[in-house]
């Protein structure tokens, strides 16, 4: 099976690249949807609670997609000019603090996981063509999940893709590293060097403007955007060098 080479002066297949970086929700699993849920119920509640502004779709696009979950919560509150104690990551779901707030989201975002996560099958279809030529003996790259969300694990494991990926940096690394969230490249660059990768060889694939601005700042490579939703200009004028709508497209 071959990949699709891209014109101009990225006219390289993807096997040729060190290392490919996947995000998670959005790209290899639908949870993006799931996120969007839990964000939705949870804003929704608290600023009706807080007389602001009420909560709209366009807030998870704006403030909370692709972004580490407190910068999120931070970022869309300051939108409302409303000010919380950032409080710690121990912080239950019923204390309003910033981590507060993420915890209660989260709560809600495990309980749907539960009911089962079923991939994309393209994104699928993509990592089969990079183990099927591994397997093989070809050159193929190193594949890791550089996700924002603490639950990238259990995602993986829920969607039976754990075992896929070499490296997992996931907001539970990027705490623990004290990396800056998307768009910021950290998390990004940390994934490429834990591959043994540089920037320059290596791929991002992203759904999210945060996560495109973070392969463009990171000056990776290829920086590919999957549009679930935020719209291909939107990922081009953030970052991608192509859009795709779903990563079989990446399949010749």
């Amino acid at each position: 099976m071959s990949v699709t080479t891209f014109g101009s002066s990225l006219d390289r297949s993807l096997f040729d690249f060190d290392a490919v970086l996947f995000d998670l929700d959005g790209v290899i699993t639908p949870t993006a949807e799931l996120h969007r849920q839990a964000w939705a119920r949870m804003f929704t509640a608290f600023l009706e609670s807080k007389g602001a502004r009420p909560y709209t779709e366009q807030d998870y696009f704006d403030y909370l997609d692709g972004r580490r979950r407190d910068e999120g919560v931070a970022a869309l509150l300051a939108s409302r000019d409303i000010e919380l104690p950032a409080g710690t990551p121990e912080d239950n779901a019923d204390e309003d603090t910033i981590h507060g707030l993420g915890a209660r989201k989260n709560e809600d975002f495990l309980k749907l996981v539960e009911e089962g996560v079923q991939p994309y099958q393209g994104s699928v279809q993509l990592l089969d063509a990079i183990r099927e030529r591994a397997t093989a003996g070809e050159k193929t790259p190193k594949i890791a999940i550089v996700s924002s969300s603490k639950n990238a694990r259990p995602v993986l494991q829920a969607a039976g893709l754990l075992d896929r990926f070499e490296v997992i940096v996931d907001g539970v690394v990027a705490s623990e590293k004290e990396l800056p969230g998307k768009p910021a490249p950290d998390t990004y660059l940390y994934g490429a060097q834990q591959l043994g990768a540089s920037a320059s060889n290596a791929v991002v694939v992203e759904d999210a403007t945060s996560g495109v601005a973070s392969g463009k700042a990171g000056q990776f490579g290829l920086v590919i955007g999957v549009d679930r939703g935020a719209g291909a200009e939107a990922l081009r004028d953030h970052g991608a060098d192509i859009v795709v709508d779903d990563l079989a497209d990446l399949l010749g």
